[in-house]
């Protein structure tokens, strides 16, 4: 059995993806452990990660003092992820914009999760239930969600996978995102696994996904 790979996870809200990933890191259905939480808020994720005995780190986006500026809230954050040898980092609901140097440091190793089917309903105010508003507003019959490779741009990044959920007639943002949310949750996880086996393979734009025997 190969080592299991180091997730870090950066989270701003209940975690219910985190949940899952926890879950089946601890169930052996991922070969990997989360070995840090961190967020900018104090949310649900933080708790999550202290009911499982991972360590929880809060930084305060407010405190000027340590954190003046997006970047040096950033190193804050980079300082945390490598002090906990963190190889694969996950935004899970993470609502900040991040800067250069921390989306570099972990180039081909940061992944997202976004609950609709890009390059659509994604970018600068497109989360939560803004999404899935938005998805009704323009009438679509089908959305779903997406895992990208974070790239500086908001939700830019290459697609590693996708699921498509149909949109019923009567759907409201809250029925849409919780019809939407257990396929977060297989996805997020099927693409940590891809990730373990060493079976994604960025090509530009393009991630390719690699039999086991071309690993």
């Amino acid at each position: 059995m190969p080592e299991k790979l180091r997730v870090g996870v950066l989270a701003s809200g209940g975690g219910t993806n985190l949940q899952t990933i926890i879950d089946n890191c601890t169930a052996g259905r991922i070969n990997a452990e989360v070995v840090v939480v961190i967020s900018d808020v104090q949310c649900g994720a933080l708790e999550r990660a202290r009911k499982a005995g991972i360590p929880a780190e809060h930084i305060d986006r407010r405190d000027k003092q340590r954190c003046p500026t997006r970047e040096a809230f950033d190193r804050i954050v980079l300082k945390c992820l490598r002090a906990h040898d963190a190889e694969l980092v996950c935004l899970a609901g993470y609502l900040r914009i991040m800067t250069r140097e921390l989306v570099d440091a972990y180039a081909g190793r940061m992944i997202n999760i976004h609950p609709a089917l890009l390059p659509s309903f994604g970018g600068k105010d497109m989360w939560g239930h803004h999404v899935h508003q938005a998805v009704l507003d323009y009438g679509c019959k089908v959305s779903g969600c997406t895992v990208h490779v974070v790239w500086l741009e908001t939700d830019g990044g290459p697609i590693i996978l996708q699921r498509a959920v149909p949109v019923e007639e009567d759907d409201t943002p809250e029925t849409l995102a919780a019809r939407i949310l257990p396929h977060e949750h297989q996805l997020y996880s099927q693409a940590i696994q891809l990730f373990a086996e060493r079976r994604l393979k960025i090509e530009g734009r393009r991630v390719r996904i690699l039999p086991s025997s071309q690993r």
